[in-house]
């Protein structure tokens, strides 16, 4: 699965404080849904599969909690880019890039892919539109920094929160 995280990080990757944050606009109790996409994230310890997500600075560093919550959450990113079947990749603001990114997207294998819209979410099965999906996220992993790099900026961030 391949995520790219324009705006905001996915529950998959997010701390209990963070997910709590990015539901209360939510008019509904929230507790079951929090509750569940806690447990979901289980399933980035099957090493059986791949994700590969790719978040732009702003995604990481908009202040959805406050910037104590926010250095846990990046704290949270760092560590998740130790687990084998994860790479997690981050754009950073001013790194040039070929296209300019308008939606979060998630790829499924190569049949799916979902968009993210503040309409609503957008599913496309037709192998044209999604190999053109794989294509942009290839285009954006080029430009993203990984492993110790990654690192390096999400502990930098962390640091100017908590000071």
């Amino acid at each position: 699965m391949r995520y790219f995280l324009l705006s905001m990080v996915t529950g998959l990757l997010a701390t209990p404080e963070y997910v709590r944050a990015s539901l209360a606009h939510s008019p509904a109790d929230t507790s079951k849904a929090v509750a569940g996409k806690l447990e979901r994230q289980a399933i980035l310890y099957d090493v059986s599969k791949q994700f590969s997500f790719i978040l732009t600075e702003q995604a990481i560093r908009w202040p959805v909690v406050s910037p104590l919550a926010l250095a846990e959450q990046m704290d949270r990113l760092s560590s998740l880019t130790y687990l084998p079947n994860v790479r997690i990749g981050v754009i950073p603001v001013g790194a040039p890039t070929s296209r300019v990114p308008l939606n979060t997207f998630t790829v499924y294998d190569a049949s799916l892919v979902t968009i993210e819209t503040s309409a609503g979410s957008l599913v496309l099965r037709d192998s044209r539109d999604v190999r053109s999906y794989l294509d942009e996220f290839a285009q954006y992993e080029e430009y993203a920094a990984s492993d110790g790099e990654a690192r390096a900026m999400l502990a930098e961030w962390s640091a100017a929160c908590r000071s």
